[in-house]
């Protein structure tokens, strides 16, 4: 999810998209989604924790984009335009053939762990400007990995998601130890159980900013529904993983809502719910 740092100035014809699609069943275990975007105005943006990793081509370079347990920064380009997969949440030490915790958070060149197999990716994306095709040879590039990542990590992962979960509860429905479990998570997420279930429930957090810039619930309740202790306890986390507080984001969330949209801008570009190529 990308979040503007500061107000920026855009201009009326300035127009922003991004678009998600589903990933082909042979691969819907490995990737979360595809997808594709255009800046349309240079602004500066803060790319939130989902514990996700993303194969992202900007035009230039291919690279990994991960974001677990802090805020990421970044400038975005006017011009620029970004085709990318996203790995799902526990898939990515596998296809990357890295322990995620040797990856620091942001971006990182894919040569710089495949080589040659990601600069030819590179001529091949290079070669075409279509963003179809582009997301379609880095299907092809996942696919070629040939990996099934660890069926108990995507389990745990999905466990963590429950509004209040603990680690001994995670690991006694998986049959494993919380030694072994947190081993596992570290490996292929880059965050123990705690951090995990923090961030996916920051993350169904981010969903709810919608209605709570619509004034159709408040704070309190989406605190309450979500498993936190109370409205402080959101407050923390989301301080700790996104560096505002609930209302700030909620204050952007609104702002988003009442800029006219211009047809064929997707307005969730402008303020998306996940978005680590941060377009």
């Amino acid at each position: 999810m990308g979040v503007p740092l500061r107000p920026t100035a855009v201009a009326a014809s300035a127009r922003s998209v991004y678009r998600e699609v589903a990933p082909p069943p042979a691969l819907a275990a490995v990737l979360a989604c595809g997808w594709h975007g255009r800046t349309g105005w240079a602004r500066p943006l803060r790319v939130l924790p989902d514990g996700c990793a993303d194969l992202v081509w900007d035009g230039t370079a291919l690279t990994v984009a991960v974001t677990v347990g802090v805020p990421v920064r970044m400038w975005l380009p006017a011009s620029e335009t970004r085709v990318g997969v996203r790995l799902r949440c526990g898939a990515a030490a596998a296809v990357l053939g890295t322990p995620m915790p040797e990856l620091p958070a942001g971006a990182t060149r894919l040569s710089d762990l495949w080589g040659d197999g990601a600069r030819r990716a590179e001529d091949a994306l290079a070669a075409t400007a279509d963003p179809v095709a582009q997301r379609e040879i880095l299907e092809a590039l996942v696919a070629g990995r040939g990996v099934t990542p660890d069926r108990r990590v995507l389990a745990a992962v999905l466990v963590l998601g429950r509004p209040s979960v603990r680690a001994a509860e995670v690991a006694g429905e998986l049959g494993v130890s919380e030694r072994a479990l947190r081993r596992h998570l570290v490996h292929a997420v880059g965050a123990g159980p705690k951090q995990v279930h923090r961030i996916r429930r920051f993350q169904r957090f981010l969903h709810r900013l919608e209605p709570l810039a619509a004034h159709r619930t408040s704070l309190a309740a989406v605190a309450a529904d979500l498993g936190y202790a109370d409205q402080s306890h959101l407050g923390r986390d989301c301080r700790r993983l996104s560096g505002s507080s609930p209302a700030a984001l909620v204050r952007v969330a609104e702002k988003f809502q009442t800029r006219p949209v211009p047809p064929g801008q997707d307005r969730r570009h402008g303020f998306p719910g996940h978005d680590p190529g941060a377009l």
